[in-house]
């Protein structure tokens, strides 16, 4: 009976034997420390820690695919070992030790490492390549070095480009991209590469980048104006253009001859001299602006100059304010005949101005005195004595000094007719308002008298008659008294 008691113990005994040699070997969890990254040639430690152990113990450092990197053994029972590897291209990968005593083995945690090679020979590149490119155009910058394990900083004229300072620069890995380019994107680029192992930075930046933006140029406008020398006279044709950016090709064409081409290199204008004679038609110009994408024409423009001569006269228009007040007037010199008119004005035959030459669109000359239109205008800002009298204006050709002069006759201005107008003014509307007063009186009285001749009335009979038949001021009084009622 005892023995077979015994035969029934041996197999709970053997569980018992394999669960104390499991246990054993559970319970021994080395950990591995070190760091995940260090730049290249530098020292890098590793320890691997077997807690709660005093037994001598071999530890094994092992690199993914199971390759043995180094093995110490501890035979005073220490709980640590420690490796140190120089770092180098190939220590990248993912490393883990092995501790293995008497009683078993364990495995600890994995560390993935990385060698960092620092950013050098850094510099920026282009697409398109120089960084010069069209208004609305993709610009692409990249930032090449050589490294591992980089980021990268963008500046934009020595200032730090982030997602809040430009929604128009978009910083992607080691690239900046420009979509649709406007002038505001022209300046100076450059990159600066670096990475960070256990605290320590390493950088390398580049050289600064210059981003040129050209501007499309605009339809080119014509010109012209003529001068004499000695007996002949020359036109001097002008090509402009408003926007765009230099050099451009600005040629003339004459009834669709070229007569020449100039390259400018610093402005968008361009002149060119043509032999002219008066009264007669030189031909059809125009101007023609090309760069390396567009090719424009101006609009048509006659050559042709007719000297000032025929009527001369001056037109006055009185200026008023938004609450009907009086503000100035306005005196246009008309020239019946003439291509470029010089214009002067006389006040009670003197000189209102001086007479130069200056040929400006607005042209503020004295305190209530303005001229525009090329002079061809004369605007009094204000109506006091000063400025009252008669005014006429005279032209000749503005090419030709010795020209004789065409005039018109004086225009008087007043205070006292500018006082009549307004006084007319109120006149006529004061007679419009009487009017329209009398034929609504009118209208009603004939209704009334409709009435009483289909109802008779003593009361109404008589101041009809009276209204309609008396004569002199009784009617006008009877008249002003029954609107003023009706009213």
């Amino acid at each position: 009976m005892k023995n077979l008691q015994a035969l029934n113990l041996l197999p709970i005994l053997a569980l018992a034997n394999l669960f104390i040699k499991i246990s054993g070997s559970v319970s021994l969890r080395p950990v591995l420390t070190g760091r995940d990254k260090a730049y290249l040639n530098s020292r890098v430690l590793f320890q691997c820690v077997v807690p709660d152990s005093s037994l001598k113990t071999t530890f094994e450092l092992i690199k993914d695919g199971g390759l043995l990197i180094d093995k110490k053994t501890n035979d005073q029972g220490n709980q640590t070992a420690s490796f140190y590897q120089k770092v180098t291209t190939t220590s990248e990968g993912s490393y883990h030790c092995k501790a293995k005593t008497g009683e078993g083995t364990g495995i600890s945690n994995s560390i993935r490492f990385s060698a960092v090679t620092p950013a050098s020979n850094t510099r920026v590149t282009s697409v398109p390549s120089p960084a010069v490119a069209f208004e609305g155009s993709r610009i692409v910058l990249s930032c090449d070095t050589k490294g591992s394990h980089l980021s990268y900083t963008w500046f934009f004229n020595r200032k730090e480009i982030t997602s809040s300072t430009s929604s128009l620069l978009n910083a992607t890995g080691n690239k900046l991209v420009m979509e649709r380019v406007t002038p505001g994107h022209a300046g100076y680029y450059y990159c600066m590469a670096w990475s960070i192992a256990y605290n320590t930075k390493r950088f390398s930046s580049s050289a600064e980048v210059k981003v040129e933006i050209k501007v499309y140029v605009s339809t080119p406008r014509i010109s012209f104006s003529i001068f004499k020398e000695g007996d002949r006279y020359r036109g001097n044709v002008t090509c402009w253009s408003s926007r765009g950016t230099p050099p451009v090709n600005f040629s003339l064409s004459l009834d669709d001859r070229e007569e020449g081409s100039v390259i400018v290199a610093e402005s968008l204008a361009a002149w060119f001299l043509v032999p002219m004679e008066l009264n007669l038609d030189m031909g059809v110009a125009r101007c023609r602006v090309k760069n390396e994408v567009q090719e424009l024409l101006s609009e048509p423009l006659t050559l042709e100059v007719v000297p000032v001569g025929g009527d001369v006269k001056v037109e006055v228009e009185h200026l008023y304010r938004s609450d009907f007040g009086l503000a100035g007037a306005r005196l246009s010199c008309q020239v019946s005949r003439g291509t470029f008119p010089y214009v002067t004005w006389l006040l009670n035959d003197s000189a209102l101005l001086p007479e130069t030459h200056e040929d400006s669109h607005i042209q503020p000359v004295l305190p209530h005195y303005t001229l525009v239109d090329h002079r061809r205008t004369l605007i009094l800002t204000e109506l006091g004595p000063e400025v009252i009298g008669y005014y006429r204006c005279r032209a000749r050709d503005s090419f030709d000094d010795s020209g004789a002069w065409v005039e018109s006759a004086s225009v008087p201005l007043r205070v006292t007719e500018v006082i009549a107008i307004i006084f007319c003014c109120f006149l006529l509307l004061t007679l419009a308002a009487a009017v329209a007063c009398v034929y609504r009186k009118f209208g009603r009285e004939q209704a009334h008298a409709h009435s009483a001749t289909t109802n008779p009335s003593p009361d109404t009979l008589p101041l009809s008659v009276t209204v309609f038949q008396s004569g002199g001021s009784q009617a006008n009084t009877s008249s002003v008294e029954l609107c003023s009622s009706s009213a």
